[in-house]
């Protein structure tokens, strides 16, 4: 891995930038609208409600637009009815590239990512083409010199995480989905501080991408990410750090 990071850990690092974009209160807003209207509006019942309402507390989002996305969610208040889709494809370099989408225009939706892909030098496929190759896991970011390496994996795995794994500036704790909780109030217990938490797709292998490639595969996964019905993308694209500082 020397050299090297993989998407994950690049868009927990560009995570201020899209905040600066104003695009994270949107997304959050739409994630707890849908949560709750799958799962209902408690979130002491609805695991996925829990984890958008603290993404949006890490966020500092006011508290009465979390309620006002609740009640919409739930009924309560007129809202947007949004459907969930993905998108799957290539990247440069042969890379995996899934997007996870919330759109009240599936038409429109499907035509932006498209347009990306192409633009982009991407490929969209076709449904299955690539999201075998990932596995939904819950993933807990924890900033390195905030805690031992050896102090976390104990905390971690004893609450039944599955990994705990190094990289650069941080460690990733990756727990299966229905866990996910579990393990954030072990760490919470511990006194061991997450920067993220969230149920993602995690690739089951790496693909090296490397030089003009990474380069283009980095402004596609933005790209991507900027849409405005895309709420996330997942890639299994090992990117060298040469190609995120060209993209940067």
């Amino acid at each position: 891995m020397s050299g090297h990071s993989k998407w994950s850990t690049i868009r927990h690092k560009k995570g201020a930038a899209d905040a600066r974009r104003g695009k994270v209160f949107s997304k959050i807003i739409k994630e707890i609208t849908v949560a709750a209207r799958m799962g209902g509006g408690d979130p002491g019942a609805n695991p996925r409600l829990r984890n958008a309402i603290a993404s949006a507390k890490a966020e500092n989002m006011p508290k009465d637009n979390m309620e006002r996305a609740i009640k919409k969610g739930t009924g309560e208040l007129e809202g947007t009815h949004y459907e969930e889709m993905i998108y799957e494809g290539y990247g440069p370099g042969g890379a995996a590239v899934l997007v996870e989408a919330l759109t009240d225009n599936k038409r429109r939706a499907a035509a932006e990512v498209r347009h990306v892909f192409s633009k982009c030098a991407g490929s969209l496929g076709e449904a299955g083409c690539v999201s075998w190759m990932f596995q939904q896991k819950g993933l807990l970011v924890v900033e390195k010199g905030t805690v031992g390496e050896e102090a976390l994996m104990e905390a971690a795995l004893e609450a039944g995480a599955e990994d705990v794994r190094e990289e650069e500036t941080t460690y990733e704790v990756v727990t299966a989905a229905a866990d996910l909780e579990t393990v954030k109030e072990a760490l919470e217990a511990a006194s061991i501080a997450w920067s993220e938490a969230e149920v993602t797709m995690i690739p089951q292998n790496t693909v090296r991408v490397e030089g003009k490639e990474a380069e283009q595969l980095i402004r596609l996964l933005e790209t991507l990410e900027e849409a405005e019905d895309v709420q996330k993308v997942h890639s299994n694209a090992d990117i060298s750090y040469e190609g995120i500082e060209d993209a940067a």
